[in-house]
């Protein structure tokens, strides 16, 4: 299978807020490979779970439009995104139980999940099959109760899974695990991108998910402000020439700073000069 593809382009989401339109994001471009395995990172605020949300079709953008490979969710109809969000697109809420049925076991919880996608039509796997994927089969029949932080975590990625999504959206699927549970669920993680070719987009704070991770995005009030790869931390220029400079670099460059683009080389490189200014 085929991971979905997403792209966002000029994405804007309002909240109407104590009479006021706040901007949650502000024309955020956004491109993630079919099969990649990426972070959403940001200061609480930032617009990191707004985005999931929309990309989930749990609500619609403002402006702007969403693809999820050759779907736009900003002109599907109620019953597409339904049928899109039962067979190929799964969202994991942040603390794993709100994603289960609190009196089903395991195995009892995936087969759930898989009900709107059989009905559907789509070919889905045995559920003891996906709890092995999540290195859950030992556990299948267990009482949730008796289950560990992290074995109920994974019991939550093994119902996103249930359908064998094509985009797997997880809100802070590490919060609140020691470090043994954290790796398990991230390896699980892994796994999924690797072995189904799953798109898997995870909002995280854990400096260790995000440094385990080949890309990371930075939101940074409602726009994309950088991105990690292979432990480089990039800028990046939005569509309108606007370019979010890393926190530590704004110590440097502070608000009003004068800079030139001085050519490196003939392949587009350049150095940022700061000029000097005069009160």
């Amino acid at each position: 299978m085929t991971g979905l593809r997403v792209t966002t382009q000029g994405l804007v989401h309002l909240y109407h807020s104590e009479g006021h339109d706040v901007a949650a994001l502000s024309g955020v471009d956004l491109h993630v490979v079919g099969g990649e395995l990426m972070g959403l990172l940001g200061p609480s605020g930032s617009g990191k779970s707004t985005l999931l949300n929309l990309l989930a079709g749990v609500f619609r953008p403002s402006a702007g439009k969403i693809h999820l490979g050759d779907v736009e969710l900003s002109t599907a109809t109620a019953h597409e995104i339904d049928r899109l969000r039962a067979t190929d697109v799964s969202l994991i809420l942040q603390s794993a139980t709100r994603n289960l049925l609190p009196y089903a076991s395991p195995i009892a919880n995936v087969a759930f999940a898989q009900r709107a996608a059989r009905r559907a039509g789509k070919d889905v796997p045995d559920p003891r099959e996906v709890l092995a994927d999540v290195g859950l089969e030992a556990n299948a029949d267990a009482p949730l109760p008796s289950l560990t932080p992290g074995e109920l975590q994974l019991t939550a990625l093994a119902v996103s899974l249930a359908p064998r999504p094509g985009l797997l959206l997880a809100d802070e699927p590490t919060s609140q695990l020691d470090h043994d549970a954290r790796d398990r669920v991230l390896e699980a993680l892994a796994a999924t991108s690797r072995t189904h070719g799953t798109t898997v987009v995870l909002v995280t704070h854990d400096p260790h998910v995000a440094a385990y991770l080949p890309r990371t995005v930075t939101i940074r009030d409602g726009r994309i402000g950088g991105e990690g790869r292979s432990g480089e931390e990039y800028a990046v220029v939005t569509a309108d020439g606007f370019l979010p400079l890393p926190a530590h670099v704004r110590d440097v460059l502070p608000p009003g700073a004068l800079v030139r683009f001085h050519p490196l080389d003939e392949h587009g490189r350049y150095e940022i000069v700061p000029e000097e200014t005069h009160d």
